[in-house]
């Protein structure tokens, strides 16, 4: 009996990052959860500064590196990242693991408040919102579908293209002063990236099965 390895690739492999598509759950529960909490906001009574993250108190407050994700200053700064993650998630998540769409949006969005305070380590103004983790999603999406075309304000463009015109834009607002933390949007794109790059090079590893010649 000889025994041969014949080399073959499984279709995650040729679609790498990919998975069959199932319907994007943590999308619409990341967005009833924003849209909870934004009523929540109004009370009168409710402790906006126990959960809002400001850098001269993460360390005494550390969970606010990852409840602040879930705030939102206003109606309109909830409705724009919310459409964002609907938009961008509801295409990635469906093509990687339940897992990995959970590790990307946590861990952009925690170090994107880690930026912010890296920017500011002694600053008061609380940052609040989902868009440190929004942009890993977006980032991670434009390299494992760098042909997907969106549209912005109603010009067609490769998703690749549109991530390094926010990935410029977000640098270059470091330096011009107001009240949008760039430094969490530059971070969130960064580790999106890196979670797209790592994804492709884990699906193309070659898959061989065993087959016996009698």
């Amino acid at each position: 009996m000889a025994v041969v390895v014949r080399r073959v690739y499984s279709p995650r492999s040729r679609r790498p990052g990919y998975r069959s598509l199932g319907r994007p759950k943590w999308t619409f529960i990341f967005i009833g959860l924003c849209v909870a909490v934004f009523f929540l906001e109004m009370l009168p009574q409710f402790p906006f500064e126990s959960f809002s993250f400001a850098p001269a108190f993460a360390f005494e407050q550390p969970w606010t590196f990852v409840t602040s994700i879930f705030l939102h200053a206003g109606i309109e700064h909830l409705f724009f990242n919310m459409f964002a993650l609907f938009m961008f998630g509801i295409y990635l998540e469906p093509r990687i693991s339940e897992r990995r769409f959970l590790t990307v949006f946590f861990v952009a969005g925690v170090l994107g408040n880690a930026a912010y305070m890296l920017m500011s380590p002694y600053g008061t103004i609380p940052a609040v919102g989902a868009s440190g983790a929004i942009y890993g999603v977006m980032g991670m999406l434009a390299i494992l579908q760098p042909s997907l075309t969106i549209y912005i304000f109603y010009m067609p463009m490769p998703m690749i293209f549109a991530a390094a015109l926010w990935t410029i834009t977000e640098f270059l607002g470091l330096f011009v002063p107001g009240d949008i933390a760039h430094e969490a949007h530059l971070a969130g794109i960064i580790v999106g990236a890196l979670f797209g790059l790592w994804t492709k090079k884990m699906k193309k590893k070659d898959v061989f099965i065993w087959e016996d010649w009698v």
